[in-house]
């Protein structure tokens, strides 16, 4: 009898489980939305009478409060009910996009867009995830990166919805529209949210196999790791191309391919795709295979991205369209990589604050790979010389997973 009551217990969680992956789907989709900032720009120019570099400053404050704040709320999502954690995020992230409505300068919207709400999609993002890990031990990485999916699909959805929207609201309707619309949104879906109890844990625990059994360390323990240094310089190298070529992907197209900005614009939806649906895969792989393999796999697929797009010329949309559908793949991969590594060099007892420390390396990367690839075009005038500095990166980061990944 007490093993039938087992039996039900654990198909009872493994049922309900499912629909935190559903519900993080939809609140990853709502958050991911600040990277569809794109979609403003031209509007808020023109409302402004400012040009492309302060228009940008919404979107760059976002994401630097964004990955701040992905660190700081990392040491409480253990020590506070996942759900509340997540209404607070929801309710930073709808009202810094309902008072957008009412900015009046550009310098107003950086703080409304840029930090009430990058602030909000910080706090909220890592919610779903830590969640997630808790109620699938036995594929956390295939099923974080499922909830992954969400955000790097987002744009795909929400950048057209946004269009439409400022086509025929005007922009700071739109504003007011998302902010409630994610408002109620976020806050409906949180409620399911929760780690599993003692005895849940206990039926979920029993389909892993004892072998599989984790070293769990603490924050400061991991930092003085090997693994730690190797996983987070991977992480910076990883977001550091992938951000990188995000970024220069309509210039390489226009004026390296010669291609139209409004073909590249098409393509740019099967970019967003496969940026998609490189976060369950490569979560996948990171458990079947090891994440040392998993960075490997990706450092040569990103290598033979970069030959590819030094062998095109002008007119080879079939290379460029596969070379950059690889890279985006790659990008997504690297946020499935690091937060399935984390758990599976670090154990899962302090995975909330040891990913935020890790997850700091993904603004490091913004950053630098901003910084460095500009000053290359500038210095050479010439695109191809990012590719090979992409291709040195890569033989860098094998070098330092084959040193330092246990």
């Amino acid at each position: 009898m007490k093993q039938r009551s087992f039996t039900i217990n654990r198909r009872f969680h493994s049922f309900n489980r499912w629909w935190n992956v559903f519900f993080g789907i939809i609140i990853m989709m709502c958050l991911g939305t600040v990277y569809s900032y794109s979609v403003f720009r031209i509007p808020i120019e023109s409302l402004f009478n400012i040009g492309s570099t302060q228009s940008g400053m919404p979107y760059m404050v976002a994401l630097v409060f964004y990955a701040f704040f992905m660190f700081i709320t990392g040491k409480y999502l253990d020590k506070y009910n996942p759900r509340s954690i997540l209404l607070l995020g929801g309710f930073l992230v709808s009202i810094g996009w309902i008072l957008s409505a009412y900015a009046p300068n550009i310098y107003v919207l950086t703080v409304t867009y840029g930090i009430i709400s990058g602030a909000g999609v910080g706090i909220a993002y890592g919610v779903p995830i830590t969640v997630i890990a808790r109620w699938f031990p036995e594929k956390k990485g295939l099923t974080m990166g499922m909830v992954l999916i969400g955000f790097g699909l987002s744009p795909l959805i929400t950048a057209p919805l946004a269009r439409n929207l400022v086509e025929n609201y005007g922009i700071m309707n739109t504003f007011q529209i998302l902010g409630i619309c994610f408002g109620i949104i976020i806050s409906i879906l949180s409620f399911p949210f929760r780690y599993p109890s003692e005895s849940g844990q206990l039926s979920l625990k029993s389909t892993i196999n004892a072998s599989d059994n984790l070293s769990e360390l603490n924050t400061t323990s991991m930092i003085k790791s090997d693994s730690f240094k190797g996983l987070y310089i991977n992480f910076m190298i990883g977001t550091t191309i992938g951000l990188m070529l995000i970024g220069l992907t309509s210039g390489v197209g226009t004026e390296l391919i010669g291609l139209s900005p409004k073909f590249v614009a098409t393509l740019m939806a099967l970019f967003a795709i496969s940026n998609g649906i490189g976060r369950p895969i490569f979560g996948w792989i990171t458990d079947k295979f090891t994440s040392k393999n998993a960075m490997n796999l990706s450092y040569c697929l990103i290598i033979f991205s970069a030959f590819l797009i030094l062998l095109a010329k002008e007119g080879s949309i079939i290379l460029y369209s596969i070379s950059f559908s690889i890279f985006w793949f790659n990008l997504g991969g690297w946020l499935a990589i690091a937060p399935t590594s984390t758990l599976a060099l670090f154990g899962i007892k302090h995975y909330s604050q040891n990913y935020g420390v890790v997850f700091t390396a993904y603004g490091i990367g913004a950053v630098f790979g901003v910084l460095s690839s500009g000053r290359l075009i500038d210095l050479f005038q010439d695109y191809r010389y990012v590719f090979y500095y992409v291709i040195i990166l890569c033989l860098i980061g094998i070098l330092t997973t084959s040193k330092l990944i246990k």
